[in-house]
């Protein structure tokens, strides 16, 4: 199949890596992956500080963009930055150049997890990390995309991969878009909460599925001199890959666990 790659700012700008290793996880599968190069943000910074009428030809030009491409599916890094793309149906539903477009566009775009989950059906990815490590579950990904669960399970498939809980791990990190610039104090509290429990569980890494959530998260620590490995889910499922090792749910006697959280932590 072929597959549209939402690129998504951060990743494209700051952290490069994550893009690629969502690019060669994908194209592993026998994904064949697009990059249209006329993408630019999504919009949802401006949108959700309040400035809609403004933010519509940013909506447009992702559109169009994504669009470009005739793929079967549109899969992006960052649960946050996909639901903002998913929103775009309901907001332009009364668009008459873009509301169809707007709900085709929605309908085929998936977080990265939950496109390796849900739609390629795998349960393995035949990755191997020898580490202790938990997890970071951002707000957007299971409040707004409503999925809980795809990153679990995929890391609980991680050879010699021991995660720990996260106490508070449903908390916000504080960062929120422009929430972090707008209420500094608070933002910098709510971290500080985020950074003391995953310093509490003593893994060796945190891992995430929304970069802007672990750039906001590594960057606290850092400023507090924490030392941690920070890495999202995509880089993990590309350490040390055995092909012999991948497994699909249809192989197996896996039941496919709701979005809603049912039964993982």
């Amino acid at each position: 199949m072929k597959v549209c790659l939402f690129s998504t700012c951060i990743v494209d700008l700051l952290f490069p890596n994550v893009g690629q290793a969502m690019v060669e996880v994908l194209e592993r599968f026998g994904c064949e992956t697009v990059l249209p190069t006329g993408q630019v943000c999504c919009g949802q910074p401006t949108y959700n500080s309040g400035y809609s009428k403004e933010t519509l030809q940013t909506f447009y030009n992702e559109i169009d963009a994504l669009l470009s491409v005739d793929a079967d599916y549109i899969v992006g890094p960052s649960g946050s930055c996909v639901a903002m793309l998913k929103e775009y149906k309901k907001i332009l539903q009364d668009d008459p150049q873009y509301a169809d477009k707007a709900a085709r566009l929605a309908d085929k775009t998936y977080e990265f997890t939950q496109f390796i989950y849900r739609v390629l059906g795998i349960l393995d990815c035949g990755a191997q990390l020898k580490a202790t490590a938990t997890f970071h579950r951002s707000c957007h990904m299971t409040r707004l995309l409503g999925e809980r669960t795809a990153p679990f399970v995929l890391l609980d498939h991680v050879k010699d991969l021991e995660m720990i809980p996260l106490h508070n791990v449903q908390l916000c990190c504080g960062f929120g878009g422009t929430f972090s610039a707008k209420e500094p104090e608070i933002s910098e509290a709510m971290v500080d909460d985020k950074v003391d429990n995953i310093i509490e569980t003593k893994a060796q890494i945190l891992i995430g599925a929304d970069q802007a959530c672990l750039m906001n998260i590594g960057g606290r620590m850092n400023r507090r001199g924490e030392k941690i490995k920070i890495m999202h889910i995509a880089e993990v499922l590309n350490q040390n890959v055995d092909l012999k090792r991948i497994k699909y749910i249809k192989d197996t006697d896996h039941q496919i666990v709701p979005a809603s959280g049912s039964g993982v932590f």
